[in-house]
């Protein structure tokens, strides 16, 4: 009997001590390019689930109409497209981020989905103010008025269904390139 205390006391001793252990010198998977943990995926997004969930805003306290979503395109391409892409142009370094970052102007795979438009647009809102810890996803809050954050996330909401077309200009920088080129430049 007195070996098998001994034994879970020591397995409750060593087993903290060889994770610390695996932990202080650098054996996790920390790169970009490493493989994920077990579980990795399901530790992060059931409580990012549950608390957007909980605190998201009931009601949306703005109307998807053109001046919204030409107001909500210029707030994407100033701080968003860097990371999430243009129309058509997907951002350079996204898919060498972990978790890749999303590019919310493209179809998902065997879907008619845009971006995140399936999400409803205070989920959104939510994850432009806070932000998603551990994902390169800063929290605007501080950098965005309220009314600049629900512009863009109707914006996302609304990125599976014809946009108003000033919206789509500022959206396709190839397209306002162009606009901006002096007349008579061969």
């Amino acid at each position: 009997m007195g070996r098998v205390v001994l034994g879970i006391v020591l397995a409750l001793v060593l087993a903290p001590l060889c994770v610390l252990g695996w932990f202080r010198f650098g054996h996790p998977p920390v790169a970009v390019a490493d493989p994920q943990l077990p579980f990795e995926n399901a530790l992060v997004k059931t409580p990012l689930h549950a608390r957007i969930a909980r605190e998201q805003p009931e009601k949306v306290p703005y109307t998807a109409d053109e001046p919204n979503l030409v107001a909500g395109a210029e707030v994407y391409r100033d701080h968003c497209a860097v990371c999430h892409g243009y129309h058509n142009k997907p951002a350079l370094f996204a898919a060498h981020m972990y978790p890749r970052a999303p590019q919310l102007w493209e179809k998902h795979t065997n879907s008619e989905v845009v971006g995140v438009s399936d999400d409803p647009p205070a989920e959104t809102y939510w994850k432009v103010a806070n932000g998603i810890r551990l994902t390169g996803m800063p929290a605007y809050k501080q950098a965005l008025t309220e009314q600049e954050i629900w512009q863009v996330s109707l914006l996302l909401a609304n990125a599976d269904k014809p946009l108003p077309p000033a919206a789509l200009m500022i959206l396709r920088p190839q397209a306002q390139a162009a606009a901006e080129e002096p007349a008579g430049k061969p």
